[in-house]
Formats: structure tokens, sequence, C-alpha cells
């Protein structure tokens, strides 16, 4: 761990300067990491009323609408364990469409989160995905805080739902249970919505909150590079496991063979669909994603914990939808891509690694440091870093 500076409640200018030295990384994740630390001896997180939010975003409207508008129906929307969220009603003069009463979702970060991500490279990306897979309209972006309370951004209320009415689901949508007839609705779109964004031209897109790794294990680096600096602004204590994990993953980097758009956390309960047709009606939670390799969505969709077992003793099935070996072959058979398994073990590796950092650094910081209006959940989260620890050793092991 550095030792340039032990308080990393407020940590010093010299502190900061060599994680960003120690660590590179994209030139947007590396300023948004920089600033949560120059941030961080800020206050708290306290509870805002619902008018603190409706008069920021009505702040920032005006900069951006040239005619009379009004907020109405303004209402907190529950799930998640990373953003704020407020659905309201929008009545406008849309540019080219007229007068509307159009329902939208502010997304805004807490004071500090257990994830730190870009609120630019969550709006340019569903904007650029727009047409391509099911999202949301993206609108506007206060990406620094200009007229929120925080980095926030606004979108178009999508309507569905991330279970079946009759199913149970636990965090986050884990633990959700798809019955056999709407799994056979929803698979085929769920795989053919991750070819289109692995696909997807991206560099047709306004995409500059994005930087694209070169060919090799540059990536790869950035990625354990982004993670590792996590780690040392986080931690409170030194989990020997994830040195060697670390050092594990550089040594085994993989070299990227073609770049593309990867979500990051795409899965069961991250997307909306219309429970009586099973049609997709939008891809949520974009705010990891990154250009770079395939192969770490593929191993994050097909992860234990996302999915369950088919009825009457079957086989396991990928985020509750369909096997393993039919999700690789109807992805390839899809994109027209390969699937490589030896990288598919790496960013498993990678995944578990990552998710471990976030749980006991990030996750132990802001609860303890009252920066989450989730601090309760973020906390009993952190006792599911010990079974990804132990998950990682039992990957490494495998891999070696």
């Amino acid at each position: 761990m550095l030792a340039i500076d032990g308080n990393k409640d407020r940590p010093s200018p010299a502190f900061i300067a060599e994680l960003r030295r120690r660590f590179p990384t994209e030139v947007e994740v590396d300023r948004v990491l920089t600033r949560k630390l120059q941030w961080r001896a800020g206050p708290g997180y306290r509870p805002l009323p619902l008018a603190t939010l409706i008069e920021g975003v009505a702040r920032l409207l005006r900069t951006q609408l040239q005619t009379p508008f009004a907020i109405s129906d303004a209402r907190w929307l529950a799930g998640g364990a990373s953003k704020l969220q407020m659905a309201f009603m929008l009545e406008w003069h849309r540019p080219g469409a007229g007068e509307q009463r159009t329902p939208m979702v502010l997304r805004m970060e807490p004071a500090e989160s257990i994830v730190e991500t870009s609120r630019m490279r969550e709006f340019q990306l569903i904007k650029a995905l727009l047409g391509t897979v099911p999202v949301p309209p993206v609108f506007w972006c206060d990406a620094e805080a200009e007229y929120l309370p925080y980095p926030a951004l606004i979108y178009g209320f999508a309507r569905g739902v991330t279970k079946p009415a009759t199913s149970s689901s636990g965090v986050s949508g884990l633990g959700t249970h798809l019955p056999p007839e709407l799994r056979a609705r929803l698979a085929p779109q769920f795989v053919e919505h991750l070819a289109r964004i692995h696909t997807f031209d991206f560099r047709k897109a306004e995409l500059s909150a994005f930087d694209v790794p070169s060919p090799g294990t540059q990536c790869a680096q950035w990625g354990v590079n982004w993670w590792e600096r996590v780690w040392e602004e986080d931690s409170d204590e030194d989990v020997p496991l994830l040195r060697l994990a670390a050092s594990w993953l550089r040594r085994h980097a993989p070299a990227l063979d073609r770049a593309s758009i990867v979500h990051a956390d795409f899965r069961v309960g991250n997307f909306l669909f219309e429970e009586d047709s099973g049609v997709i009606t939008a891809w949520l939670d974009w705010e990891l994603g990154r250009i770079g390799d395939r192969h770490q969505d593929l191993a994050w969709t097909t992860s234990r914990a996302f999915g369950h077992y088919a009825e009457a003793g079957g086989p396991f099935l990928v985020c509750g939808l369909l096997d393993e070996a039919q999700f690789f072959a109807a992805y390839e058979r899809a994109s027209g891509l390969s699937v490589v398994p030896r990288t598919v073990h790496w960013y498993k590796v990678y995944n578990a690694y990552m998710m471990a950092v976030l749980l006991l650094g990030t996750g132990y910081r802001i609860a303890r440091n009252g920066k989450t209006h989730q601090d309760v959940l973020v906390t009993w989260l952190m006792g599911i870093g010990y079974m990804l620890l132990d998950e990682m050793r039992e990957l490494i092991e495998r891999g070696a």
C-alpha cells in the first residue's frame, strides 16, 4: 500500500499524483477518480428534498431550452446500490416534435458511490447505442455538477419490468427466476443485443470521453490499473490475495484481438421487458461501459451469480435464460465473432478482482464516511467480498 500519506479520507496532492503516475488509465477514468479524491474531504451524504433536485433540473434546462417548460410529478425511484434517481414529467416544446409531456429520469451520484464513474461516458454511450439496441433516449448531462448537487444525467423513462410479477429476486436483480415460456422469448433478444453492442462501429459515434486501446495488452492493463488504483485509494487493510491477483492479471494479460463497446454489466436485472410480450424495452446501467474486449462482457454475463438451474435438475442457465454452451454458440452465430475460452477465463478473474475491490475497499470507505444513501446495503454487500476472494482464488488456481 502507498505510504506517502496515511490519511485516505483527506488525501494529499502528493498521494493523488503518485496514484496517477503508478496507474495510468483512460483520461476520463483518471479525471473522475482524481475528482473523487479531491472531493473526499467534503461533507457526507445528506438526504436531499425533491425540491432541491427539481430546482437543479430547472436550472440546467434553462441553459438548454429556449421555450417555457414545466416540471411535475417528481418522485424517487428505488433500485440499485449506486446512484440516486428521480422520475418526473416534463412539459416542453421538444425540438422537431412540438409540445410534449415526456416522462424522464434524473440519474445522479451521491457524495461518493460504490463505483465512481463518469456521467458523461454513460450519456455518450447510451446516445450512441440508440437505434442499435433498446435504450432510453438521453437528453442532458450535468457532468460537473454545475446545476445539481452532484454530477447527473437526464434520460427518458423506459417502461417495463426487470422480473416477472410472480418471481422473487435479491439485490440488483440477483436470484431472479425466469419461467421457461418467458426465457424462450427473452433469450434470443438477449444474445442478439449483446452481439449488436459488440459489433457496433463506435468510431462513427461521438464518444470523446473514451480512449481506444492500442493493439496488444493495453486494454487489459488499463483495466487492472483502474481497479488497483481504486484499491489503493479506498482500502484500509492489506489483502495479499488481491496483490497476488493483480500480479497474475498483469502476467497473463490477453492481447486485444478486436476493440468493441463493452457494456460491463450485461445481465438479468439490467434490462426492462414487457411482461405480456416478453419484448426487451431498454438496457440500463451503462456506467462502467468502455471500449475494450468483448470477453469482459462474456465473462461477466456467464457468472454463476446471475443465473439459476433449469427445472427438474436441468442445466445451469446463463442469466436464467440458456445454458452456457448454447449461449456461446448463439453469440458466435449472431456476432460473427469468436469466443476465446482462455480470454473469457482471464476476464472472470478480472471481474472477481474488480468486485472484491469495490466491496472490500470502496464499499467500506463510503459506508464508514457516510458518503452514500445506501450505507446499510453497501455494508451488507461487503460480506460478499470474501466469497468473491475465494472464487477468484479458485479461478487463478484453475488458470495457472
